[in-house]
């Protein structure tokens, strides 16, 4: 069975094709400028990398070029599209109403156009996907895989906010979560690692990128997670504010005058490490800048280590203890800098780093020391073999 992967966003296409057989990814690519004449695909096949320049008006177009890629003489990794059995969809928000992954039917495209209010750059992104694939590739089934629907096992004590009740109830205002692909993947592949069923394991997952949340996973069920409503809570990301003080934001909108639009756009594009340091939404960047002495760039990483340490501290605090601490994405992968002072500070919870063993970059490894109380490992997420899995499971069905 070989299924098609697609991460569709506003300007771009992400896809991978996977042979669930092997779970090998066969060829994976990004359409980034969707909508433009400047529209680029850029793909990997047999480890070479391909770029071609071709303008597309719309994601319908993107896959049409993306098709031919398939099913290229010298590059194609299959030889038609009857090969292709389903295609899984990224969908960002489910609300409450998916708790799983689903068979998209006319009645989910939907609902899933009712919670674009809640991911307003990520759903409309996802129903394009869809569409396009239902016009490419009529008859073939389309499965969406929410990064919410992880989540839907948190406990309402810990989901509800405390602002009037009737809030949650005309507009499904509540914590919701987001990542849940990649916390699913790296639950059950840590659990694997160590040789224990995930239901008998209390795991906190730091995925730690450009967007960033923490995920207390205990018996494989989501039970705490630091993103809310929407992607900007929990912790500080590259550019996303967190957590703050509600009327921190409606001050700065008072004294400045700010628009709705305005503020949000300050909590999503100008806030967190680059708010800080004034450097970059790049921890690379940031690291370097640092090194040369930039207090700015090290007020902004110590700030952002304390807050993913207490925030860990939290979800072991929701499953009273932790077996297991994981690290991944892009900071959590390749980042020993940043493992090292955040495990510094759960020294009183017997969290002990391995220095040298920390020092590896985008591996699987056990970072932990001999005598940590709390084992430690970077597991590279793979949110789309995972997604895959679950539209093989569906369609199986």
């Amino acid at each position: 069975m070989k299924i098609l992967v697609l991460n569709s966003g506003s300007s771009s296409l992400k896809y991978q094709v996977i042979d669930m057989e092997t779970e090998k990814t066969l060829t994976s690519g990004y359409y980034e400028r969707v909508g433009s004449n400047e529209a680029f695909l850029k793909y990997k096949v047999n480890g070479e990398k391909i770029k071609i320049e071709k303008g597309v008006k719309d994601h319908a177009e993107a896959l049409k070029v993306v098709m031919e890629q398939l099913l290229d003489e010298k590059h194609g990794v299959i030889k038609s599209l009857d090969e292709i059995d389903s295609i899984g969809h990224r969908i960002v928000h489910g609300g409450e109403r998916f708790s799983s992954s689903v068979l998209i039917t006319d009645e989910v495209l939907k609902a899933i156009e009712d919670c674009a209010e809640l991911a307003p750059l990520h759903n409309p992104a996802g129903i394009l996907g869809v569409k396009a694939c239902q016009k490419q590739m009529p008859g073939k089934p389309n499965v969406a895989v929410f990064d919410t629907a992880f989540h839907q096992t948190l406990p309402k004590k810990r989901y509800i906010y405390p602002i009037p009740y009737k809030y949650y109830e005309k507009y499904g205002v509540r914590k919701y979560g987001f990542h849940g692909t990649s916390h699913m993947y790296v639950a059950n592949r840590v659990a694997e690692i160590i040789g224990k069923p995930v239901e008998e394991l209390k795991i906190i997952n730091c995925h730690i990128g450009q967007g960033a949340s923490i995920c207390a996973i205990e018996n494989g069920k989501s039970v705490e997670t630091s993103m809310g409503l929407t992607p900007v809570a929990g912790i500080p990301m590259g550019s996303r504010s967190g957590d703050l003080d509600p009327s921190v934001l409606t001050y700065i909108m008072k004294k400045e005058n700010m628009s709705v639009e305005e503020a949000d756009n300050l909590i999503n594009k100008k806030s967190g490490l680059l708010g800080i340091s004034g450097v970059s939404a790049d921890n690379r960047d940031i690291e370097q800048e640092e090194a040369k002495g930039n207090e700015m760039a090290h007020l902004a990483l110590e700030n952002y280590h304390y807050l993913i340490a207490s925030y860990i501290a939290r979800c072991a605090v929701a499953m009273n203890g932790v077996d297991v601490i994981t690290f991944t994405a892009g900071v959590g992968e390749r980042g020993p800098e940043s493992r090292l002072e955040i495990c510094k500070q759960l020294g009183f919870m017997g969290v002990k780093l391995d220095e040298e063993a920390n020092l590896i970059r985008a591996e699987e490894a056990k970072i932990s020391a001999y005598n940590s109380k709390v084992l430690v490992y970077v597991v590279p997420t793979n949110e789309e073999l995972m997604i895959a899995k679950e539209t093989q499971k569906i369609i199986s069905k």
